[in-house]
């Protein structure tokens, strides 16, 4: 049916509303028609070949781009790999000099050459330095050069040449070594030697067109000069501190002897006193305190064969055991041995300014072999040990608890042992702060600053 024949069979109130209802259609048609052709305009109006013929550009180019991304992706990682590389070479020319840096690698020292004592090292180093001021006397062989170079073509100005830039490079090569001979220290001996081969490496590269180099001679000279040195200084720095040791120990020698001279004269002034009085109360006959007297004298008798055998028997001490933990803490220990009468004084002096605190005493016990009992001690507790290089400093990582187990297995019953040190000054400090720690923290928080 025709629209106009619709329209007449509908009445005429229900035609303008279905024209109304038409033309609005008609207008959505119309935009749906417009927007096909922007589509159009905006593609061209291309056909479905030419639509897959620009699909196929853009997938080419798709491909270019990838393929471009992907070669920039190798080289960038070929740029790191070889960035890396040159780190690494860098990182291999670069000596580690610093001291702390090497003092925590350093290790015990290995000597090169083990001879007997510094003198012994300082006679070997003159001879040595000797052949090296040898090699570097006209035509020793310490540095190596051309023989054919010309200078505006005459070999005798060529000559004058090589020569002038030989000595200048020798020059620099003993500068370098000369100094790193002042400067040695023993650990630092494998970085030196590597500073030396560098030195080395860079004379022959600056004279490579010259071809002007240091003699592989001349360079195992000086290495093993810094190596005599080395070993000369360390067996110097052992000399000294055996010296140190023995001086300590006469001096504790001569103390002990001191004090038991003043001992026995002591006793004799006393020994002779009773004597005298034993003699005047026999003159008045007064039998009973001679008796008396007489007791006490066979005291003093006795006193003085002790002090006597302590001074004949240089293995009787007292072996003591010492904590300090206001300076050390609660689980470090000192073990020792003196042969004072009166080891108290001994410990004394070890409470003296170098610590903040008094030492505290766990145990004092005497033997007539207190040396074996201390280094039976010393070698049970030698995995605690604080200080394994210098064996003189006699700490160790264990309780005072730990230390009695030992020493009444290795001397039986002790009389007395305190597990607790008494730490009387530590103590009042940490009493003293802890009124003021509480105050502190009882404190009302500040106000901060506000800042702009």
């Amino acid at each position: 049916m025709s629209l106009n024949a619709e329209l007449k069979s509908v009445p005429w109130f229900g035609a303008r509303k279905m024209a109304r209802a038409l033309l609005h259609d008609v207008e959505i048609l119309r935009a749906e028609c417009d927007d096909l052709r922007a589509q159009l305009a905006r593609y061209g109006a291309l056909t479905m070949v030419e639509l897959e013929e620009q699909r196929r550009d853009l997938e080419k180019q798709v491909s270019v781009q990838a393929q471009r991304l992907a070669q920039e992706r190798a080289e960038a990682a070929a740029a790191v790999a070889a960035a890396k590389a040159e780190l690494a070479e860098v990182k291999k020319q670069i000596l580690l000099t610093e001291e702390v840096a090497i003092l925590q690698e350093a290790g015990l020292y290995s000597y090169r050459h083990p001879l007997t004592d510094a003198v012994a090292y300082a006679a070997e180093l003159n001879q040595l330095q000797g052949n090296i001021k040898e090699m570097n006397r006209k035509d020793g062989g310490a540095v190596l050069s051309s023989t054919d170079w010309t200078v505006n073509g005459s070999r005798r100005e060529g000559a004058a040449m090589i020569r002038d830039f030989s000595k200048l490079m020798l020059r620099a090569f003993n500068a370098e070594a000369d100094n790193l001979i002042r400067t040695l220290k023993p650990y630092k001996l494998d970085a030196a030697i590597q500073r030396l081969h560098k030195v080395e490496a860079t004379i022959e590269r600056l004279g490579k067109t010259m071809n002007i180099r240091i003699a592989d001679s001349y360079v195992r000279l000086r290495i093993e000069e810094l190596e005599l040195t080395a070993d000369f200084l360390q067996k110097q720095s052992e000399d000294k501190e055996a010296e140190r040791l023995e001086r300590e120990r006469l001096r504790e020698e001569r103390k002990v002897q001191q004090e038991i001279e003043r001992e026995r004269a002591r006793l004799e002034k006393e020994k002779q006193h009773y004597c005298n009085s034993i003699e005047a109360l026999k003159a008045k006959g007064d039998l009973e305190a001679v008796q008396r007297l007489q007791c006490e004298l066979g005291e003093v008798e006795r006193a003085i064969e002790d002090v006597d055998y302590r001074a004949a028997n240089i293995r009787a001490g007292y072996v003591y055991v010492i904590s300090n933990i206001g300076a050390f803490g609660e689980t470090v220990v000192k073990i020792g041995l003196t042969r004072r009468l009166d080891p108290m004084e001994r410990i004394r002096e070890l409470s003296d300014a170098s610590v903040p605190f008094n030492f505290d005493v766990h145990a004092v016990f005497f033997s007539k072999d207190a040396v074996t009992i201390e280094t039976s001690l010393h070698q049970r507790l030698a995995d605690r040990r604080i200080n394994t290089v210098n064996l003189r400093r006699e700490f160790f990582r264990a309780t005072p608890a730990e230390v009695k187990a030992h020493m009444a297995e290795l001397a039986g019953d002790l009389l007395q042992f305190d597990d607790v040190p008494e730490a009387l000054e530590y103590r009042q400090c940490i009493a003293a702060r802890a009124p003021v720690a509480q105050a502190v923290g009882n404190l009302p928080p500040q106000p901060r600053a506000i800042s702009n």
